[in-house]
């Protein structure tokens, strides 16, 4: 009994800490690594064995704790970590030889030609998603859309509210197998016996576009209805923006010919036409081609590196150009480490005894036509933790090691709990006032971040429930 409330003491504390540090914003890494390494102390004390397969001691028990974290970091780094720092170096690469421009341009240019106001809300709301395929932070998308975009939607006469409205939720959960989300899952499913072999390209294509491509459309047509009602109950007759001087960072234009600006938009999701021309080609063919992320991202960086030397004749200063690629991979070590530590702090949880505890309580919902509790705590969790922190990755990094073994335990595909709870993450953040995306749109139209929320909860909420519900209706 004494042993059963040390766990749980231990185990809430410890989760409360994270919790604590979530919503104050300060850096999780640091306290999921301290929480795990206590928590592996404490199972040592308990008699237990530290919870890592083939685990060798060093021989010294204090020591034990940091040799886990050696050891999950080796692992993540011969696994997703080298995926994500790859990513993370293209990303970069992309930027600094002004390819992303290119693409942000090519892509917006032709909104300026609509001018129905509210036909654009669903059509923004899904092009500021494709964008987010180039720049995957909910925030930098943000800011460059604040500055090539908002100018042209005030002019159409959308109101300031609408149009923040739309920009701040256009990062969300479009599915790419360059995320370092599904990069993580993936490789945590692919653990999983069902699931041997699974491939982030397979995990993006099978499963998560099943449901974020349809939850997408239909979060469009919410936004459509929903900020026409709020303008409307507001007084604004759709002309609001027009007549106003709109001040925003004026963007240099994109000079270039026609082969330079098509080929340039091309290059940063470069990556993504080669894994949908691979996943194409076995379904067609059934030809066992098989890219991975990693061969796609390096002939990209590849092919873009030719292309900048034809572009510049040849010049030195490419070669000298492709440091920020291995910038870029520095860049992305955060991530890594926060993968690690998030593995850290499960072992912990695990070392204590609470996941096998946890195992067993879901074992008593099988059969009982629960199926679905578990994915919804998760989300419910996800929902507080996201909307009092801003963060809509964090806490699913640190869940990510928990999906594989609860499910189990529940008798549920996994694929039920990590899309939902990968989703509802992205989703959630555009409802928080003080998530960093929400705080810079509102700065820059020049209103209250909770008169913002009002119009994004709606559509975002509306989401959340939509890809819950089609989620529990093709994975369970």
């Amino acid at each position: 009994m004494s042993s059963n409330l040390v766990m749980y003491a231990s185990a809430i504390i410890g989760v409360a800490v994270v919790i604590y540090m979530l919503i104050k914003k300060m850096d999780i890494k640091i306290s999921l690594f301290l929480i795990g390494i206590l928590l592996i102390l404490v199972s040592t004390a308990m008699g237990k064995e530290i919870a890592v397969k083939d685990f060798v001691s060093t021989g010294v028990v204090w020591l034990d704790p940091l040799q886990v974290i050696v050891t999950q970091f080796k692992q993540t780094f011969t696994a997703a970590g080298f995926i994500i720092l790859l990513l993370g170096g293209y990303t970069a690469y992309m930027s600094s030889i002004g390819a992303n421009e290119v693409t942000v341009n090519a892509l917006t240019k032709p909104i300026s030609k609509i001018k129905s106001v509210y036909v654009l809300v669903p059509l923004v709301f899904l092009l500021g998603n494709a964008l987010s395929l180039v720049i995957p932070s909910a925030s930098n998308l943000a800011i460059i859309l604040l500055a090539t975009l908002y100018p042209i939607l005030r002019k159409t006469g959308m109101s300031a509210l609408t149009a923040g409205a739309v920009i701040a939720t256009s990062a969300t959960i479009v599915p790419t197998p360059l995320g370092s989300d599904n990069v993580a899952i993936a490789e945590e499913l692919a653990k999983h016996s069902s699931f041997a072999g699974l491939t982030v390209t397979d995990y993006v294509f099978n499963y998560h576009a099943l449901i974020s491509i349809p939850t997408l459309i239909f979060i469009a047509f919410v936004h459509y209805f929903w900020q026409k009602r709020l303008d409307k109950k507001a007084g604004l007759t759709g002309q609001a923006g027009k007549d106003e001087h709109v001040e925003v960072d004026s963007v240099a234009a994109i000079t270039g010919g026609k082969l330079y600006k098509t080929v340039y938009a091309i290059l940063p999701i470069f990556p993504i036409i080669l894994l949908l021309g691979a996943y194409a080609a076995q379904i067609i063919t059934g030809s066992t081609i098989e890219i991975s992320v990693e061969i796609a991202t390096l002939v990209s960086f590849v092919l873009a590196i030719v292309c900048e030397l034809i572009r510049h004749k040849g010049n030195k200063s490419v070669l000298e150009k492709t440091e920020a690629f291995f910038k870029g991979m520095g860049g992305a070590v955060p991530i890594v480490a926060l993968l690690v530590a998030a593995s850290v702090f499960v072992t912990g949880l695990k070392s204590i005894g609470l996941v096998d505890e946890l195992q067993s309580a879901m074992q008593s919902i099988q059969g009982n036509g629960l199926d679905f509790i578990l994915p919804l705590i998760m989300v419910a969790l996800t929902a507080l933790i996201v909307i009092l922190s801003g963060s809509g990755t964090a806490l699913f990094f640190a869940m990510v090691p928990l999906i594989v073994p609860l499910a189990v335990a529940a008798g549920i595909s996994p694929i039920a709990i990590s899309v939902p709870l990968g989703l509802a993450g992205n989703l959630f953040r555009a409802v928080s006032p003080v998530a960093a995306v929400i705080l810079i749109v509102a700065g820059t139209v020049k209103k209250n971040p909770i008169e913002l929320v009002k119009r994004t909860s709606v559509p975002m909420i509306a989401g959340v429930v939509f890809m819950f519900v089609l989620s529990m209706i093709v994975f369970l």
